[in-house]
């Protein structure tokens, strides 16, 4: 019995040396490979020292001799450093590690592969320079070590790899030149080196690489002319260079490339025209030449190339006419030719491109309506032409046999309605026809578009309501509607546009209030209801809608305060509120906005003193405006903490005291108009006040501006009958100064002696002052060569920034050319919220300028009250303004009483080329 047990022990001991000894070397040799490798999803966990083969691990392969000739661990997951141990396999012909999170450096001795054909360590991590150990890996046909971060040169040693078919190392950070030695490679079929930092040309032994089908280097910084060299190249079938510094002109040789499938020479610097030989290659089916500089036309022998399926010649400076013949190309899917100097009609012959899936002719300068044969096309996906001066209609059925995504036909000259069946397949998720002259509803199968992401009609003559029909489109992400003839209430289902971020509704006659389920909207990142008809207060839910960055109210009718809950929209970049009835206090939340830009609040009826907390908006950069409202108090120095600031407007208001000496050394302060308020003191003597014109500081009793002579005009109401800056000066100064005063009294006397001469010598003409005494501006006095309101808004081009000839605090001069050749100046007085009084200005300077007559003021033709528009018309000054001199124009553009008839005596004096004459001719303007 125990010699029976004795037995099966030495039986099963036996078997147990026998498995241990079954695992062959291979088998020892992977799992010491294991080893420095970290498998977090155990997907090696069968990698078993007791098992009897390594040839049913994962990814392991065997031949019938069981012995290993393939690893392949792609994406696995796998992570750690590399060991060279795995070259011990005498057999093994592929090796495929990518797809995981290796690291480290290639070891030094990973070269001792005997049979290996096939490297893959793509799409890992590691860091060294370029393994030049694995030349010595002659039997190498497939190399990729893609996506990583090897850097370096590429070794000349490279040309070692005589069997080498395919060289895979794109995206990493390759530097120098392409070894010349590559030109040994007689086998490369494949070259993929893109996305890395290789430069100089490419080597002319490149050609020599006989078998070479796949030429890809797209993303580095090689450079010189277009390798004419490569034509020897007769089975190269893919020539990617995009996005290189290579220049030059595109060679006529091209046309040898006659195997060519795929020509990317897009980004780069070629010049020149498109050669026509390029239609020779009747196999080419992608051609993209886009962001380069060529010029000239597209050659007509471009549609021999009838195997297209993609042309891309967008972003050149092509000009000319689009071929006619492209109609040809029946395969061809995708069209590009935006941003050109393209001009004439588009082509009826493209719509016979039945296959075509994306047509783009934006940026042109196309005319002509839009083919109707585009309607016919079935895959049409992607159509775009804005930005062009396309006109007529669009094409009725555009949408109903092709499964529309994209359509922008923005920015051109269309008339009529929009296409009721756009939308028919319910896949358009874009549409753009902003910038037209189109009318009528909106079409129900547009609203009820439910894949719709962004819809853009603005800037158009579209009319209707905002229905509740748009607000069931759940995907819709922005809907602008701005600059058209829309009107009714915002509805309160405008809640349920739960995605949308950008809703732009200005400029239509909306009216009713806001309703307050807005501040359902938590994606809304703008909002705009500027001019239209809205009242009432503003909600405090709108507080809620905490990703907006440009809220825009301005120009409406809404009341009440504004709701402190805005301070909690501390996303906000704009906010506008300008030109409304709001009332009570600026709330001190608003102090909260830290990324505030642009702050407009002019124009309303806030009261109380400026908020410290403005203080602390320091990315306040284009303006801060808090003008035109009732607000008293002082300024608070805290502004000075606004050091991007670049204009702030604080006039008329009630404002009094000092002006805080911050405020004038803020770096980036370009305009800063203080005028009309009870500010006192003197004006801080700082470089940025020192530029700006005396206008600014204006209408302050008793504030004075240091460093000039006109101290005088802005008395303290408790100043004595000698200006204080009298007692100052010299006993010399003294008597020079009281010489004047009387010079002066003794000329004002003799020109009004002569005015009044004047004036009964001219009794024919209408008084000026008998119009105005009416206080009623709307009797109007008619003389028979007068001007009409209409004949203004032509001769400026309805006041184009074009006609500008000057600005000021109170208004701006434009130049207006008259239908019989005329020219004169008309000044457009700036309307509340924006400058000076319309009012007040208008009346001090028609009323100055037209009771007085000198031969240095300027010649007044008359002025006009037209709805809210205050004109006044001046002879045109051809040879400048005062704005050349110290004392600038906008000074005289808001004169009143007796002492601006001093000033206009002392500027005639210091400003020479100001040389007008009143003219007794007082027209008013209709």
């Amino acid at each position: 019995m125990g010699g029976q047990m004795n037995l099966h022990l030495t039986i099963l001991f036996s078997c147990a040396i026998i498995l241990v000894q079954s695992l062959n070397e291979e088998g020892n040799i992977l799992l010491e490979f294991k080893k420095p490798l970290t498998d977090p999803y155990l997907n090696l966990q069968n990698w078993n020292s007791s098992d009897s083969s390594p040839c049913n691990w994962t990814g392991i392969g065997c031949n019938l001799d069981y012995k290993v000739v393939s690893v392949h661990l792609s994406g696995l997951n796998l992570s750690g450093s590399l060991s060279s141990s795995i070259c011990m396999l005498p057999f093994l012909m592929k090796l495929n590690l990518s797809q995981n999170f290796i690291s480290g450096p290639i070891p030094n001795d990973f070269n001792c592969f005997q049979t290996l054909e096939v490297l893959d360590l793509c799409t890992n991590r590691f860091h060294c320079e370029f393994p030049t150990q694995l030349s010595n890996i002659t039997s190498l046909r497939e190399l990729y070590l893609c996506e990583n971060y090897i850097n370096g040169e590429i070794p000349d040693e490279i040309g070692n790899l005589i069997s080498l078919e395919e060289l895979v190392i794109y995206s990493n950070n390759l530097t120098g030149e392409i070894p010349s030695s590559i030109g040994k490679l007689k086998r490369l079929r494949i070259v993929r080196a893109g996305r890395n930092y290789l430069s100089g040309p490419l080597p002319v032994e490149i050609n020599e690489c006989e078998s070479l089908a796949v030429l890809g280097l797209a993303e580095n910084r090689l450079e010189g002319p277009f390798p004419s060299q490569l034509q020897k190249l007769k089975s190269l079938t893919t020539l990617i260079l995009w996005n290189n510094l290579f220049d030059g002109e595109i060679p006529p040789e091209i046309g040898n490339f006659t195997s060519l499938e795929v020509l990317a020479l897009n980004g780069n610097q070629f010049i020149g025209a498109i050669p026509k030989e390029i239609g020779r290659l009747a196999q080419l089916n992608k051609l993209y030449l886009y962001t380069n500089q060529l010029n000239g036309t597209i050659p007509i022998e471009l549609a021999n190339c009838s195997s297209a399926v993609e042309i891309d010649l967008s972003e050149n400076r092509l000009t000319g006419f689009i071929p006619r013949n492209l109609g040809r190309i029946s395969n061809l899917q995708l069209l590009y030719l935006f941003e050109n100097h393209l001009q004439g009609h588009i082509p009826e012959e493209l719509g016979q491109l039945k296959q075509l899936r994306k047509l783009d002719l934006s940026i042109n300068n196309l005319t002509g309506s839009i083919p109707l044969e585009f309607q016919n096309l079935p895959f049409l996906k992607d159509f775009q032409l804005f930005n062009n001066h396309l006109n007529g209609i669009i094409p009725p059925f555009l949408g109903a046999n092709s499964n529309l995504s994209i359509v922008d036909i923005s920015k051109n000259n269309l008339v009529g309605s929009i296409p009721a069946h756009i939308c028919k397949f319910q896949k358009l998720t874009f549409l753009s026809l902003g910038s037209n002259e189109l009318s009528g509803n909106i079409p129900h199968g547009l609203k009820t578009c439910k894949s719709l992401e962004q819809l853009m009609l603005g800037d158009n003559l579209l009319t209707g309501s905002l229905s509740v029909e748009y607000t069931k489109l759940q995907n819709l992400s922005a809907l602008e509607l701005h600059q058209n003839r829309f009107s009714g209430l915002i509805p309160s289902e405008v809640g349920n546009f739960r995605n949308i971020e950008r809703l732009l509704l200005s400029h239509n006659h909306f009216t009713g209030h806001i309703p307050p389920e807005m501040g359902k909207l938590v994606k809304l990142a703008a909002f705009n209801v500027s001019f239209n008809r809205l009242f009432g207060g503003i909600p405090q839910e709108l507080g809620n809608c905490i990703k907006l960055e440009r809220l825009d109210l301005s120009s409406n009718w809404f009341t009440g305060s504004l709701p402190g809950k805005l301070g909690m929209l501390v996303k906000l970049e704009l906010l506008k509120v300008s030109d409304n009835r709001f009332t009570g206090p600026i709330p001190g939340t608003l102090g909260g906005l830290g990324r505030l830009t642009e702050l407009q609040m002019g124009g309303n009826f806030f009261s109380g003193s400026i908020p410290v907390e403005l203080g602390q908006l320091t990315a306040l950069q284009i303006a801060l405006n808090i003008s035109h409202n009732n607000l008293t108090g002082l300024i608070p120095t805290s502004l000075g903490n606004l050091r991007m600031l670049e204009s702030l407007y604080l006039n008329d208001n009630q404002l009094s005291g000092e002006i805080p000496t911050s405020i004038g050394v803020l770096p980036s302060l370009m305009e800063c108009n203080l005028s009309n308020n009870n500010l006192a003191g003197v004006v801080p003597n700082t470089p940025a006040f020192q530029k700006m014109d005396a206008s600014n500081f204006g209408g302050n009793n008793g504030l004075c501006v240091l460093g000039s002579n006109h101290c005088h005009l802005f008395p303290s109401p408790s100043s004595a009958p000698n200006p204080g800056w009298l007692k100052e000066t010299s006993e010399k100064e003294k008597i020079v100064s009281i010489v004047s005063f009387c010079i002066g009294v003794i000329s004002l006397t003799f020109i009004v002696a002569v005015c009044w001469v004047m004036r009964r010598q001219k009794s024919t003409f209408a008084s000026l002052e008998d119009q105005l005494k009416t206080d009623d501006l709307d009797t109007y006095y008619f003389p028979k060569e007068g001007f009409s309101y209409q004949d203004l808004v032509e001769a400026t081009g309805n006041f184009s920034d074009t006609a500008i000839v000057g600005k000021g605090a109170c208004g701006v001069v434009y130049k207006a050319v008259m239908t019989g050749g005329e020219v004169i100046a008309v000044k457009k007085l700036k309307s509340r919220g924006e400058g000076a009084s319309a009012d007040n200005s208008f009346r001090a300077e028609i009323s100055t300028l037209g009771t007085i007559r000198h031969k240095n003021i300027v010649k007044l033709y008359g002025f006009c009250y037209h709805q809210d528009n205050n004109l006044i018309l001046y002879e045109y000054m051809a040879n400048g303004s005062l704005g050349k001199c110290s004392m600038g124009t906008r000074r005289l553009a808001c004169l009143t009483g007796m002492r601006d008839i001093e000033l206009l005596l002392e500027l005639q004096r210091d400003c020479a080329i100001f040389t007008m004459t009143v003219s007794p001719k007082l027209y008013i303007v209709t």
